[in-house]
């Protein structure tokens, strides 16, 4: 798997679209129309490491990029079509700093173990070891990889909504 084609794990579209089927994994037209689009954005003071983390480990789509836009430079980060997106920014002359704590979490919820697999082995591959989580929940059904601000995400092995 080069990436997230559908199905897209599903940590992005629980809270923004308001008839996702877990299910199949699909929107159909009617569903898609006036749902929300979501950008996570933040600032980094390193956007090439951020860029292999996100794009060689996690397998994102480099969407877009800019310099010097109001002094901003910047990358955005998705799958073409998908309802959400990253945006990573950096102000020149100015430092963003790490993440506030060790759990400030993204977290990609891999119901199929063969695609959860695939993404832990695709972060490894990239350089990416696993670290242990601060919460010791999700290191029951998953692993953490911290990203080169500090910022964590969690690869779950598990389905979202829980049918227990």
């Amino acid at each position: 798997m080069a990436g997230y084609p559908l199905p897209w794990p599903q940590v992005f579209l629980i809270g923004c679209c308001r008839k996702w089927n877990l299910s199949n994994g699909s929107l159909n037209e009617a569903q898609a129309v006036n749902t929300p689009t979501i950008r996570i954005a933040r600032p980094s003071d390193d956007l090439s490491a951020l860029l292999r983390f996100y794009r060689d480990g996690l397998g994102f789509t480099v969407l877009q990029q800019f310099e010097d836009h109001d002094g901003f430079d910047g990358i955005i980060l998705g799958q073409k079509g998908a309802l959400y997106h990253f945006e990573f920014t950096k102000k020149r002359g100015h430092l963003a700093g790490k993440a506030p704590t060790e759990d400030n979490l993204l977290v990609f919820y891999h119901p199929d173990a063969a695609d959860w697999r695939s993404a832990v082995k695709r972060m490894r591959d990239a350089g990416f070891s696993p670290v242990p989580s601060f919460n010791p929940y999700w290191d029951r059904e998953g692993l953490t990889f911290e990203d080169p601000d500090g910022y964590r995400v969690v690869l779950q092995n598990a389905s979202w909504p829980k049918s227990n």
